[in-house]
């Protein structure tokens, strides 16, 4: 995974660069999470990696496919995906554009399991708690994990916070 990381950042930073020079941070991160959302679909997948189909006929087909999501700047980073043979990367370059944009706009996505679903008093208040934690704006995925047990696992960035049974059971059995 992580080289996967390295061969994308040049791509991503980049991108994000563009972005910020145009004033489209917004639309770059709609049309890249678009990108990564057709190379991500196993028929297109298979295309991409087939060596047998031209280069021109991958642009092509891609473009069509994306026609109306991306302007020409994103037209114009496809073509050089392509051409460079990193158009499988196009999901990572969209995560760490995502992480870029998060940093520039000041906040931090935090991908949040729970054991039961959260009511919104309790999302909201569960925000402001990790808000003031991480000293950040949190946009928070939540997901329910019911082999948790019970509590939450917070993933802010490279930062974990066990906070559930399961996570607790297993430090417990390591002490002993």
């Amino acid at each position: 995974m992580s080289e996967l990381a390295t061969l994308a950042r040049p791509y991503a930073e980049a991108a994000f660069k563009r972005a910020k020079e145009t004033n489209t941070v917004g639309q770059w991160s709609d049309s890249l999470a678009f990108l990564s959302a057709v190379v991500k679909d196993n028929e297109i997948a298979a295309v991409i990696q087939n060596p047998k189909i031209p280069k021109d006929k991958l642009t092509g087909l891609l473009l069509d496919i994306c026609q109306g999501k991306l302007d020409v700047e994103g037209e114009n980073f496809v073509k050089t995906l392509i051409q460079y043979q990193r158009l499988s990367l196009a999901p990572a370059i969209a995560g760490l554009f995502e992480e870029q944009k998060a940093l520039y706009e000041g906040y931090v996505v935090v991908q949040v399991s729970s054991a039961f679903p959260f009511t919104d008093e309790e999302q909201g208040n569960f925000a402001s708690n990790l808000e003031k934690t991480l000293n950040k704006k949190v946009h928070m995925n939540v997901q329910v994990d019911q082999s948790l047990l019970g509590g939450v696992l917070v993933r802010a960035g490279d930062r974990v916070y066990d906070g559930s049974v399961r996570g607790q059971l297993q430090q417990l059995a390591k002490r002993l």
